[in-house]
């Protein structure tokens, strides 16, 4: 990449570089003489060897000597996780799903040399009674989704800057540089009413003002990226770093020049490897083509970023506790009377925001704040991205406006329930979060609404549940998780949601009373009431919000001593029926040597024996073994 020394090289580069995403960006039915051909690079895909598919179509095309008509190309996630690896074909944007090394001869010598699209290869669209759908835009999935944040994850080469500034990338810092003061990107993020994405859902044009109005302190002020994406199944800035790491480069520079500061840090977490060597390679990308380090652009303006990696402490996405965790020492929150916009980082002023926030700035200022603040709510303006997961249809990465309702979610671009299964919760905010029952299900999704039914936007995890899972067994298991990444500094978080625990414990056990659910609830609250930051006071929502929503569950699990989604193994029994035709394929298979029973005649489980292990149900082929 060549150095770029003026904003008039930047974007005389974008008009070079334009025609790289030609093919990508002009769709067409005709018949295409060239074909720009995208593989996921995402985590998931790669784990199915989508890099060994990226090499096996380049050898197909150089075998049958297409190399001038048709280009390979690694990109980022397409967000629809469930259907992967996908290879999406341009111009004529073909959409294949589940493809496998073995499909690249298949896709060349049919798509490529002979204009054929390979049918098995297209997505069955269950909303038009399983079609065979080409394009995205034909998906159920993809057709409520507005992409701000992932506009560049599955559309370029995370790996090649050449691509990110083809779409117009630093044209946004380039713009703040050359044509707005420091305050007047402030002002655009203020009427843009873009909030933080990672929990409280804090005004960032209000978070950057404060850290504006504080001098620097021995010459440095920062801002710190929050990459330390920690909620079981949330894989959204995952994503969006490997897919898009430039956006998230040029977003803290311009966050840089608004609020006076000279240095970035993005904090990650070590097990997230792809992430990091993509956004290694961006920054020397960057810092070769002038549009980071010293004297961006020409324009005197110095900005620097480092990456500092976590050890995979949820604690440490609590903002005091990742400074104290950037500064080496061990990460635990704080009691600061100040924000660390006034005293952060090494005590200076220091601006905190998540990859989602980042993400979204150069769009902002490039298409203008009314544009952004024209999709959403009142309350929430833009779009959220969620990883949307759990027993639904189609699990993946989705962004959507805010507003848009948790029905629209889960039945329309999620797909549904599979199994023909009824829907029972969907839990929001990961461990930090609540559970929402079907009576919520046309809750809009913004701040406001989702707190006011005992849950929360959180940083976008989104787990939905069906009847087969029961509400106690599910609040006990976040709850396990914040137990063991409590840092144990306070004594509500270490003690308290330990003895939480220990009561949902006896309750799955059938030992529980009805005591032990009033219990809950009070030693809930006041942890909620009295831990000293977020991950302690958040703790008890999973209890709280399933307490409310689901008491009956609970009550039938003291009262009863049942489990009514026949979950918690303790209180079920495993019983042969009727249909049982004698083959002895569960005795023979019983570890226990529980079951007993003649050959053609129905068996029966001993129940003092039996260890709940499930052996007997998973070999019966006739569906005679049932739990109650």
């Amino acid at each position: 990449m060549k150095k770029l020394n003026s904003i008039a090289d930047l974007k005389a580069a974008v008009k070079e570089y334009k025609p790289i995403l030609d093919l990508r960006e002009n769709h067409t039915d005709a018949i295409p003489d060239k074909r720009d051909i995208l593989v996921c690079g995402g985590t998931g895909c790669t784990s199915s060897e989508s890099l060994l598919i990226i090499e096996k179509l380049k050898e197909e095309i150089k075998k049958v000597g297409l190399e001038d008509h048709a280009m390979v190309h690694l990109t980022g996630c397409f967000g629809f996780c469930a259907m992967g690896p996908i290879v999406k074909v341009y111009p004529d944007n073909v959409f294949y799903v589940h493809v496998k090394p073995d499909d690249a001869e298949e896709i060349v010598n049919s798509h490529i040399a002979r204009n054929e699209v390979v049918e098995r290869l297209l997505f069955e669209e269950p909303a038009l009674d399983y079609k065979k759908v080409q394009k995205h835009e034909d998906m159920q999935f993809y057709k409520k989704q507005l992409r701000v944040a992932l506009r560049n994850c599955g559309h370029i080469n995370p790996e090649d800057i050449s691509e990110y500034i083809a779409n117009d990338g630093y044209l946004a810092l380039a713009k703040c540089l050359e044509e707005m003061t420091p305050q007047g990107v402030i002002d655009e993020m203020k009427k843009s009413g873009l909030r933080g994405r990672g929990g409280a859902g804090f005004p960032t044009g209000l978070k950057w003002a404060a850290a504006a109005e504080n001098p620097r302190l021995n010459g440095h002020k920062y801002i710190v990226c929050n990459a330390d994406e920690g909620d079981p199944g949330a894989f959204m800035d995952r994503s969006l770093l490997e897919g898009d790491p430039h956006s998230v480069l040029e977003a803290m520079a311009i966050a840089g020049y608004a609020t006076d500061s000279d240095m970035g840090y993005i904090y990650i977490r070590a097990e997230y490897p792809l992430a990091i060597e993509r956004l290694k390679i961006a920054i020397a990308q960057a810092e070769e083509a002038g549009v980071l380090g010293e004297n961006i652009l020409g324009t005197g303006f110095n900005f620097k970023i480092e990456l500092k990696y976590g050890a995979g402490a949820f604690v440490c996405g609590e903002g005091t506790a990742l400074i104290k965790s950037i500064e080496g020492n061990r990460g635990e929150p704080i009691v600061n009377k100040y924000f660390p916009t006034e005293h952060g980082l090494w005590q200076a002023p220091t601006t905190v925001n998540n990859v989602e926030i980042f993400g979204n700035i150069p769009a902002i200022i490039n298409k203008g704040a009314d544009w952004f603040a024209s999709f959403g709510t009142e309350d929430s303006k833009g779009t959220k991205v969620f990883a949307l997961g759990g027993k639904v249809n189609n699990v993946g990465l989705v962004e959507v406006p805010m507003g848009t309702t948790l029905r629209e979610i889960v039945y329309e671009i999620g797909g549904g329930i599979p199994g023909g299964k009824e829907f029972k919760a969907v839990q929001t905010g990961g461990p930090s979060g609540g559970c929402i029952s079907s009576k919520d299900l046309d809750t809009p999704i913004d701040f406001k609404s989702l707190a006011s039914i005992g849950s929360m936007m959180g940083s976008g995890g989104m787990l939905v549940l069906d009847e087969t899972d029961c509400m106690v067994d599910i609040s006990k298991f976040f709850l396990e998780f914040t137990v063991d990444e409590s840092c144990g500094k306070c004594t509500p978080c270490r003690i308290g949601n330990r003895r939480l625990l220990e009561i949902l414990n006896k309750i799955c056990r059938g030992n529980g009373t009805e005591e032990d659910l009033v219990n809950l609830k009070s030693l809930a609250t006041i942890i909620k009431n009295t831990s000293l930051c977020g991950l302690g006071k958040c703790a008890p929502n999973p209890v709280l919000s399933t307490l409310n929503c689901f008491y009956d569950e609970y009550l039938a699990h003291v009262k009863d001593k049942k489990c009514p989604a026949a979950k918690c193994t303790a209180m079920l029994n495993y019983v042969i029926t009727d249909d049982c035709i004698g083959c002895g394929l569960c005795k023979k298979n019983c570890p226990a040597e529980a079951i007993n029973g003649e050959k053609k005649q129905k068996h029966v489980i001993d129940t003092t024996k039996c260890l709940k292990c499930g052996a007997c149900m998973e070999k019966c082929k006739k569906g005679a073994i049932i739990k109650e």
